[in-house]
């Protein structure tokens, strides 16, 4: 691939590992041979320990970053025939899937932001804390770089991406200091941008939230790899791949990543047909069921060992088999009914529920949303 593989750079240190290979377990490890996506296979942390977890399973792992890839291929030779590497952005799974022959999937792990090894490089132009030319690209094979992005967009542009992929509430006074500043000199440094944000804030919203240029770097990052928009397109296809009982895995560390990801799963969760029929019309009903009841949090262990865990929300989903779900709401309807027959002459309602039970949602799911994660920690 062209890349210079001598030591490895950075620190890799895989996000809520055992969780994420427990929520896998279900769906990798029934069959003979199941198969694995590792949409954001980075350093290839996941990906080798389900590897080691799971001798049937095999591999396939994409990732836009092709110095990634090639330390990945190192670090998974033991594995090699059982893994397909690709040098690919998850939204191009479908593609991949078609070209490797593979009508559908039972896992996938989505871990998504700026990887250890793009992060820890300082020539990669990521940290604003270090001085590097501002690149910022995740493949730098292809697309425009946070330099040009910096001194080409105008102000009204450069402070929409600030405020929505930053939610920077000073995107308008950052901008117009890199509009001024860049009339006299081209911005091409990561340590000048960062000097740029750290004087266009004003001083006591300094001393709060971390580095002041901390919400600009990451918005110039989503910006120049379209991250948002590459998700958005990623996670239904990713749901369609799945065969009946696999199961989906999202990393997000912040939150409009995670609010997509939610947005996703909310859509596959609920029924879509009136809550009043017996069964499930066809195509209206819940295709997945949450495995977590909200979005769950690292633990303050893991957190002190790693803390780049700190931000970390995961969200899991499994595929549901429509003709169980339907029998199931079938089930449901019948006890409702018998429950409706035997209240008490003169009752105004129902027969109430015993104590500790729970009643069922409109929505048809069930207590499904509760998931496997429930009682863990959630936000």
């Amino acid at each position: 691939m062209g890349v210079d593989m001598g030591e490895l750079r950075g620190t890799h240190v895989p996000v809520l590992l055992e969780r994420c290979l427990e929520l896998l377990a279900p769906a990798l490890g029934r069959g003979d041979r199941t198969v694995h996506v590792d949409a954001t296979l980075g350093l290839a942390g996941h990906a080798e320990a389900v590897l080691e977890r799971h001798p049937s399973t095999l591999l396939i792992g994409l990732d836009r970053d092709t110095e990634a890839l090639a330390h990945a291929r190192v670090r998974l030779a033991r594995f090699a025939d059982r893994v397909h590497l690709e040098h690919a952005v998850y939204d191009e799974l479908p593609d991949v899937l078609a070209r490797l022959g593979y009508p559908g999937i039972d896992g996938i792990l989505f871990d998504l932001g700026v990887s250890s090894l793009q992060l820890d490089a300082p020539d990669r132009g990521f940290a604003y804390a270090q001085d590097a030319p501002l690149d910022m690209r995740m493949d730098q094979t292809r697309g425009v770089t946070a330099e040009e992005v910096v001194n080409t967009y105008g102000h009204p542009e450069l402070a929409r991406v600030l405020r929505v992929y930053g939610e920077e509430k000073f995107a308008g006074r950052i901008a117009s200091a890199i509009i001024r500043d860049r009339e006299r000199v081209r911005i091409t440094s990561s340590a000048r941008l960062a000097e740029l944000v750290r004087e266009a804030i004003p001083a006591p919203a300094r001393r709060t939230g971390g580095h002041p240029a901390k919400r600009t770097f990451q918005a110039l990052r989503i910006e120049v790899n379209r991250e948002l928009a590459v998700l958005e397109t990623a996670l239904p296809a990713a749901l369609d791949a799945l065969t009946v009982g696999g199961r989906l895995v999202v990393l997000s560390y912040h939150s409009l990543e995670d609010r997509l990801t939610k947005q996703a799963l909310a859509d596959r969760v609920r029924s879509k047909g009136p809550v009043d029929l017996p069964v499930e019309l066809p195509g209206s009903g819940p295709t997945f069921r949450l495995l977590s009841r909200g979005a769950e949090l690292a633990g303050e262990a893991e957190v002190a060992a790693n803390p780049r865990a700190a931000s970390v929300r995961l969200r899991a989903a499994e595929r549901l088999d429509p003709e169980e779900r339907q029998q199931g709401r079938a089930d449901r309807e019948r006890y409702r009914r018998r429950a409706t027959t035997t209240q008490e002459p003169g009752a105004g309602s129902a027969v109430t529920p015993a104590r500790g039970s729970r009643r069922m949602p409109r929505d048809g799911t069930g207590t499904d949303e509760e998931g496997e994660g429930y009682g863990r920690q959630q936000a």
